[in-house]
Formats: C-alpha cells, structure tokens, sequence
C-alpha cells in the first residue's frame, strides 16, 4: 500500500531539518495505535510522533480516542487552529476535522486527518513552525 500522506509527512519534516527515527503504518486498532505510541515514546530517539489517518467520524477511525488517552496533556488549541486552517480553503465540512496534539512522557504528539491537503496544512502551518517548542516545554 502507497502511504501517500505519510510519504508528505516525512518530506516536509526532512526538509524541516528534523531526523526520522522509524514509521509504521498500521490498522485502525485502539489497541495497535495505543501500543506503537506507547514504545515510540519511551525511545531515547523519538521526540515526536504524527499519526495520520483515523480521524474522521466513521466507527472505524479510532485514533483520537487511543491517543487521548495516553497524553499527559493535551493541546486543545492544535484542533481549533487545525480546523480555522481548513475552514480557510473547505469551508464548513472543516466541522468534521478531527485532530489532536499533545505531549506524554516528555515527547509531541500529533494526529491529523489522513488527506495529503490536511496533512500538508497541519505540518506546514502547525507542527514545523511549533514543534520545538512544544517538545522543549513537554520536558520542563
């Protein structure tokens, strides 16, 4: 399978300046998203994770609820942003984006809709320009 939106993930963040230590793509599975967080977390050489995909409304997508779970906190102003950002180029259907940042065991984590113009809008507009940041400020 083509992993499009994560091929754009990893462009962007390399050209950012940034090392990718490892990617996985998995199932829609609480239990498996949940599990691949949790040891990307403990890494020495992780100090962030972006899932994509999973996001939306459908039973299947489960991401966001696996993930809010294990953050230690949470950054409800990532979702709000994300949504403005795409309100700007979708128009109301932005009211079914469904993303997530925050931080668990010193590291970022983020959760975007799987679309590459979502992914695109969140790493260029939201994670590249913070992502430092919020890692610097999860290991205070």
């Amino acid at each position: 399978m083509d992993d499009v939106s994560g091929n754009i993930i990893e462009r962007l963040m390399k050209e950012a300046g940034h090392e990718i230590s490892g990617r996985d793509l998995i199932p829609d599975s609480e239990a498996m998203i949940k599990q691949t967080v949790r040891e990307a977390t403990v890494s020495p050489n992780v100090d962030a994770v972006i899932i994509t995909g999973g996001t939306g409304i459908s039973p299947k997508d489960v991401t966001i609820e696996a993930v809010e779970e294990i953050l230690d906190k949470e950054l409800p102003g990532f979702g709000e942003l994300f949504r403005k950002i795409s309100y700007d180029s979708i128009g109301s259907a932005a009211v079914m984006s469904r993303a997530l940042a925050g931080a668990t065991r010193g590291k970022a984590v983020f959760c975007i809709p799987g679309s590459p113009e979502a992914v695109e809008k969140a790493l260029k507009n939201l994670i590249i320009p913070e992502i430092a940041h919020i890692v610097k400020h999860s290991r205070e």
